[in-house]
């Protein structure tokens, strides 16, 4: 099946143009059927795939697409043990979002171009972790920015969803330069841009130890722009402009997993720089808590969520830094799952509600009797309570960090685990449990079309941890490091303890969170009243966006309208001077050919005059 892979994405990439071009005749049935059925396809050849991989070697089939002088560029695939995990991931998730898109987009007059979307940010994906070198990869990075482009301004004619689609676009568009930089100095030292004869000569020494550093840190630039780190985390949150599927698709398995997928496939690169790698892991876990303090206070469901995610990306980066090879790749899958089946959840409760406000929500664990326990799965999953997906991984993340001796990161992993549990059971009990807060007279719960694909993320929210535990074997690590001794295994027998810690943590930040939103025996002013500062502060991002815009924005403003009056009067002022100067000489000549022979005679005249006096003054002929 491997050989056949390059099909992947391309059933997507079909559905795409069949919608483009038909999507208006076929309506909103036939639509969503081209959609789904396309998308269902590449699921199911990722899982052979996926399969046959396991049974096989890496595979890779490559041909020449550009050769300059005696360099060879080329272009093809290559499925490994990650990208081949990577693909049942994305198609997955994308295949479900397809099914869930049925009923919440229903009615919407721009259905068919919605599904359209959906199938090019798919390919897009797909294409980029079957890439084999980073100038591919690079290609399908770019299309996998302008898809969410598309998406996230899917509603364009609201200005916030405009302004967080142009905002989203840039601030990637700022990490890709990394990216692009990167990738150029790579194959100014190794002479291309193959992974396999990039690592080859990091092995080698072939590359200097600070252009190894410098490189990598470059590459990162970029993940931190498609992953949402800090300091270019701030599109991410805005993105949930975009519809809920949407959200669930970007915030889950895909665009912001292309980060993490980057830093993952170039790891052999960074783990040949500590200082790298300590970077990774400073801003992996900078973010995780950063974020997670911001998601305390937040009153929108798809907010708390999203800032929950740029956290969790935080996680997968500081197991990465931390030289957590296995832990990062496995927090990747279960966070796909367990995310996925809240931004699902999440949809579920704004369709019947029709508020994304959790202040005028409440009560609805009665009402929505699906949506309600699975919300809650996915929900103990990424709090980390044992048994679900959550704790498996997120307990490999925490022996990564202290065995690789980052105990002050490890410290920080577990505050940010604390303030995890407390924020999303805060959005649990607002949403589900105490009295009503809606106006609403009845609430219905969601269709199948939207249920189901919730359902099936439920399981694996539960049950994908299990691929690799103490208890049952470290199946995924083994197999995702199989053959390959550029890669750091880290999965060794850990403390107890930590543990024991982490689900610690995470109970205090459950009963906490119950005893405040769900009990109310303790008052929520407890980081005090909403006029604080501590709380103003949490609730307005700690005005990152406003720093930006008062410095960055502003100054870029100020260059833009300076070089505006330099092209307008300086540049255009020349221009123009020349411009009016031929045009009076123009003048001149045209008023000399009036016809009159009078005045012609005068001029030649006066030539012969002006002549006969130089030569007289000269003595001899010009020449």
């Amino acid at each position: 099946m491997m050989e056949s892979a390059w099909l992947i994405p391309l059933f997507p990439l079909v559905s795409c143009l069949i919608l483009l071009l038909f999507g208006s005749r076929l309506k909103e049935a036939g639509s969503s059927f081209v959609g789904i059925i396309f998308t269902f396809a590449s699921f199911v050849w990722s899982v052979l795939t996926l399969i046959d991989r396991l049974q096989s070697p890496t595979y890779k089939a490559e041909a020449g697409w550009l050769a300059i002088g005696e360099v060879q560029i080329t272009a093809g695939i290559e499925i490994n043990q990650l990208n081949a995990l990577m693909l049942v991931i994305v198609s997955v998730v994308s295949f479900l979002v397809h099914m869930y898109s049925k009923g919440y987009m229903k009615g919407n007059a721009r259905f068919s171009m919605f599904y359209a979307y959906l199938g090019f940010f798919t390919f897009a994906m797909l294409g980029l972790v079957m890439a084999p070198n980073l100038l591919q990869l690079y290609f399908f990075w770019e299309l996998v920015g302008l898809g969410s482009f598309l998406l996230i301004g899917f509603y364009f004619y609201k200005d916030e969803a405009k302004r967080a689609a142009k905002k989203a676009f840039i601030l990637t568009r700022i990490g890709d330069v990394g990216l692009l930089v990167g990738m150029i100095l790579l194959f100014w030292q190794v002479g291309s841009f193959e992974y396999d004869e990039i690592f080859q000569a990091v092995e080698a020494g072939a590359i200097p130890a600070e252009m190894i550093t410098l490189t990598a840190i470059l590459i990162f630039i970029g993940a931190i722009g498609k992953s949402g780190q800090f300091p270019l985390h701030t599109w991410l949150p805005d993105a949930m402009e975009g519809p809920t599927p949407v959200s669930a698709l970007i915030h889950a398995a895909t665009m912001v997993a292309a980060g993490v997928y980057l830093v993952a496939a170039m790891f052999p690169l960074f783990t040949a720089s500590e200082t790298a790698l300590a970077i990774v892991a400073v801003t992996g876990g900078f973010t995780a808590i950063f974020a997670a303090t911001i998601g305390l206070v937040q009153r929108d469901i798809k907010r708390v969520l999203a800032y929950s995610t740029v956290s969790q990306l935080g996680y997968m980066m500081l197991a990465l830094g931390s030289a957590g090879y296995v832990a990062g790749v496995f927090h990747l899958m279960t966070h796909a799952f367990f995310k996925a089946l809240l931004f699902l959840a999440a949809g579920s409760v704004i369709h019947a509600v029709h508020t994304q406000d959790i202040e005028k929500m409440g009560g609805l664990w009665k009402k929505m009797k699906v949506t309600g326990p699975l919300f809650l799965i996915g929900t103990l999953a990424i709090t980390g309570v044992p048994l679900f997906s959550g704790f498996f991984s997120k307990d490999e993340i925490l022996v990564a960090a202290w065995q690789h001796g980052n105990q002050g990161l490890f410290w920080v992993a577990l505050i940010a685990a604390f303030f995890t549990a407390f924020y999303m059971f805060r959005l649990f009990f607002m949403v589900f449990t105490g009295e009503s807060r809606n106006r609403l007279a009845t609430v219905h719960e969601s269709p199948p079309t939207m249920t189901v694909p919730m359902i099936v993320l439920g399981v694996f929210a539960v049950i994908s941890g299990y691929v690799n535990t103490y208890w049952f074997g470290t199946f995924l690590g083994d197999w995702l490091v199989e053959g390959n001794n550029l890669l750091v295994h880290t999965h060794t027998e850990a403390p107890g303890w930590i543990m024991l810690a982490a689900t610690a943590v995470s109970a205090a930040g459950i009963l906490l969170a119950y005893f405040i939103y769900g009990r109310r025996v303790i008052s929520r002013n407890w980081l005090g009243e909403e006029d604080s500062v501590v709380y103003t502060a949490l609730y307005n991002k700690y005005y990152i966006d406003e720093a930006y815009q008062f410095s960055f924005v502003a100054l870029t403003r100020w260059i833009s309208l300076f070089l505006s009056y330099i092209d307008r009067f300086i540049v255009g002022g020349l221009v123009n001077a020349i411009t009016r100067a031929v045009q009076s000489l123009g003048r001149i000549g045209s008023r000399l050919q009036n016809g009159q022979a009078q005045l012609y005679g005068t001029i030649a005249f006066f030539g012969l005059a002006v002549l006969v006096v130089l030569f007289a003054l000269t003595g001899r002929y010009f020449g």
